[in-house]
């Protein structure tokens, strides 16, 4: 099986290629600035925006599974436009189409998201996240879209916003909560849906809810640093939208995934 994975240098890209190689699978990724530093990959340069560009590589790779991992935070182009333009590229082939998506879409609620509720953004990272999913779904209705939450592990940037929060060098909202989710549970499930028929949208997250601050409460544990010097305030405080209480229920690919997706508190606490 060749795995075709967009956004290959990224965090949760680069654990998707070494967990493919791993599994024996030949395996292609793409980056754009950043090269790949996993041995078994071929390394391709590739900007997502251009979709004339995208369509020559995927139909020269001819992948049998495409996993598309592209975002950048302040560039609706990277996030949306390029999702649907590898959307466009994995169906010209016949490709197995992996997206992955993002709670950021949501606006946040008491009661947990389930897998297939309409996004609410409020702000325009979530927006374009949302018109990824529009886009990929209207060009292929077979692809699995894979919302995920906050990705931990060695090199996570979560990890490294918490202990900056514990040295004075950011602050951590204490009204924002999340669904943690390990960067190998989740590229191990987004492998194991690209050898599968599963269609639509799926919750992939952790099962433990964390507000922000918690989470580097737990950094702090799991790290030996002082909890008490740990900055936090409230988005209402700071003066930010950003979505609030968002919980993604993931009964759904609890029951179809032979991977489990491990809580915040097994991975953290010693």
């Amino acid at each position: 099986m060749r795995v075709f994975v967009v956004g290959g240098s990224g965090f949760l890209g680069r654990e998707v290629c070494r967990r493919a190689v791993a599994a024996g699978r030949q395996v292609v990724g793409t980056f754009h600035s950043q090269e790949i530093a996993v041995p078994g990959v071929a390394a391709y340069r590739l900007d997502v925006t251009d979709r004339a560009a995208v369509r020559a590589l995927v139909a020269q790779v001819r992948p049998d599974a495409v996993v598309s991992t592209p975002y950048r935070y302040d560039a609706w182009t990277v996030t949306a436009d390029g999702a649907a333009n590898v959307a466009v590229a994995a169906a010209e082939v016949g490709a197995r189409l992996v997206h992955l998506s993002s709670d950021a879409l949501h606006a946040g609620r008491p009661s947990p998201y389930l897998d297939d509720d309409v996004p609410t953004p409020i702000h325009a990272y979530g927006a374009a996240k949302a018109a990824a999913e529009t886009a990929v779904r209207a060009v292929d209705p077979g692809a699995a879209l894979v919302r995920t939450s906050l990705i931990l592990g060695e090199g996570s940037k979560q990890i490294q916003l918490c202990r900056d929060a514990l040295d004075g060098r950011a602050t951590l909202f204490t009204d924002e909560t999340r669904c943690p989710v390990d960067v190998t549970d989740l590229a191990d499930a987004v492998l194991e849906l690209a050898c599968s028929s599963y269609a639509g949208l799926l919750n992939v997250a952790g099962p433990d809810t964390v507000s922000r601050a918690e989470l580097g409460l737990l950094v702090a544990r799991r790290f030996g640093l002082d909890a008490a010097a740990l900055k936090t305030t409230t988005g209402a405080a700071a003066g930010v939208v950003r979505p609030t209480e968002v919980r993604l229920d993931c009964t759904r690919a609890t029951g179809l995934l032979r991977t489990r997706l491990r809580g915040v508190r097994e991975l953290l606490v010693p």
